[in-house]
């Protein structure tokens, strides 16, 4: 099943939902198939408007590099494909003209449209420098309550 095409505006409506964690003590488990290992934390949400509207949130970390961290979120529609809704990265990889920088994949109707990866395109980012910085920002953008995280503290340019 191929992904829906979502407007702009479905898009923004499913960031600006207030969503809450259901499962907040979710634990991590390592990923040893992935290689290199990574250890990860999922959670559930659910729309505090839309009963039936449900999301993931996940944190990834690779265990051999603390740059190499993923946070993300995804709608989970009834009877529908998964549809990653943006995944805020660390600084661990060079993705197109961003080179080992932190940055932001969100998703858009034009890479839909396009036939790409709803989130393929990405913005550099200072916001965050670390996993659990990245998910503080998740949070605050996508609406999501029910979980702590501390934003990172701003570095200081000398």
């Amino acid at each position: 099943m191929g992904t829906k095409h979502y407007t702009d505006e479905e898009l923004d409506a499913l960031r600006d939902m207030p969503k809450r964690v259901t499962n907040p003590k979710a634990r991590w488990l390592r990923k040893p198939t992935m290689r290199p290992v990574h250890k990860q934390r999922t959670y559930q949400a659910s729309s505090e408007q839309d009963p039936n509207s449900y999301f993931t949130v996940y944190q990834r970390q690779n265990l051999a590099d603390k740059y190499d961290f993923s946070c993300g979120i995804k709608y989970i529609p009834r009877g529908g494909s998964p549809l990653t809704l943006a995944r805020y990265n660390g600084p661990g990889h060079v993705h197109g003209d961003i080179a080992y920088r932190p940055h932001i994949h969100c998703a858009s109707a034009q890479a839909i449209a396009n036939g790409e990866k709803p989130e393929s395109n990405a913005e550099e980012t200072d916001r965050f420098t670390s996993l659990e910085g990245a998910l503080a920002c998740l949070m605050k953008d996508f609406q999501v309550s029910g979980i702590h995280a501390r934003h990172d503290e701003p570095t200081l340019a000398l």
